[in-house]
């Protein structure tokens, strides 16, 4: 979990009191005590100051008077949620500070490890496209991998699936799939796990269903391009999926086409009305979607579009459904997209 972390900071010369009332506040109970140049210097708990007090210690004395001064932290990235909870458990740590480059950049509490309950329904990542319109990016590199804020969009994805509490994914590659297995391996260092399917011919997003080991599913999952960015909640659209009781769900957003001209509508000639430059609104898909493990006993290893699969399912009166995507999305299909990918992150607390 990421939070600001410069609700907790303190600086040694503050007083014994502002820290009470740090831990009052934000109830982590801890606050860090850093220097002018954010490196971590101290911590300060309820029994740092209980100590003090007993000792005599004023509330108004400086807090580096009663701080732990060799406080224990962890390298960003360094070590998995598994590992960071092993550490807290044997020291008996309530939470730990995170170190990047000698900087405090968060704080991770035994709390935010509990809370974060894992999901056993997976998700599939389509990663297997040329993404021939981003050449010449994507001549030595696929469109999933390219960097978006400083790393590879796909890693980008996974983070935000995992955390959601997701760790079960499929990646199905094609194009260049050695530099998507070289950066993720099995998913151990990125704490989850992965399974690739290797599609030695385009299968299409719907055919590439056929590669999944459908003995080893049994829970709805989660079918995503590997050019999408967004922000948006998976628990709430699996929630949607399942409680309707849907063989397949797609995500949609609302997209505005303005014509760029005014519209006449005639009959036999003579007009009937006139609209200036009329806006008209659409669905569309956004490359996401939930599928019932049921699906894919219908699914042969041939190319076929998502869409394609959808309709022979609602041919068959199958209830197929679309979910409002409210949140931030973008398709990173072309070089401005991808510009403007790079400028969005920053906002969307992704990276």
């Amino acid at each position: 979990m990421t939070r600001d972390v410069n609700n907790i900071i303190l600086h040694k010369n503050d007083s014994i009191l502002k820290a009470l009332e740090l831990l009052d506040l934000y109830a982590l109970r801890i606050v860090l005590v850093v220097d002018d140049h954010n490196q971590l210097i101290g911590s300060i708990t309820d029994g740092d100051i209980r100590r003090g007090l007993l000792k005599g210690q004023d509330v108004h004395a400086a807090v580096e008077t009663i701080m732990h001064t060799n406080p224990y932290s962890i390298e960003e990235g360094s070590l998995n949620n598994r590992q960071i909870f092993e550490i807290m458990r044997e020291k008996s740590y309530l939470a730990l500070p995170v170190i990047k480059n000698n900087q405090l950049v968060n704080i991770i509490t035994l709390d935010d490890l509990i809370r974060k309950k894992r999901k056993e329904n997976p998700v599939f990542i389509m990663a297997g496209g040329f993404g021939t319109r981003l050449r010449p990016l994507t001549d030595t590199c696929p469109k999933p991998m390219l960097p978006v804020g400083g790393k590879p969009l796909l890693e980008t994805i996974i983070s935000s699936f995992k955390n959601q509490g997701f760790y079960k994914f499929y990646i199905s590659t094609h194009y260049l799939p050695e530099v998507i297995n070289e950066h993720f391996g099995n998913g151990e260092k990125f704490d989850v796990q992965i399974q690739y399917v290797h599609e030695t011919e385009p299968l299409g997003t719907g055919g590439a269903l056929s590669l999944l080991p459908a003995s080893d599913i049994k829970l709805p999952f989660i079918v995503i391009n590997g050019d999408v960015l967004t922000n948006m909640n998976f628990e709430k659209l699996l929630d949607f999926h399942e409680k309707r009781e849907a063989i397949a769900t797609m995500c949609v957003r609302e997209f505005q086409y303005q014509i760029p001209y005014g519209v006449v509508n005639s009959e036999e000639n003579v007009i009937q009305s006139m609209t200036e430059k009329p806006s008209y609104f659409f669905d569309i898909n956004t490359g996401i979607y939930v599928i019932s493990p049921e699906l894919l006993a219908q699914v042969n290893a041939q190319f076929i579009g998502m869409p394609t699969i959808l309709e022979q399912q609602m041919e068959k009166k199958n209830k197929v459904l679309s979910y409002p995507l409210h949140e931030y999305w973008l398709d990173i299909g072309h070089m401005e997209d991808y510009n403007r990918a790079q400028k969005d992150i920053h906002m969307l607390g992704l990276e």
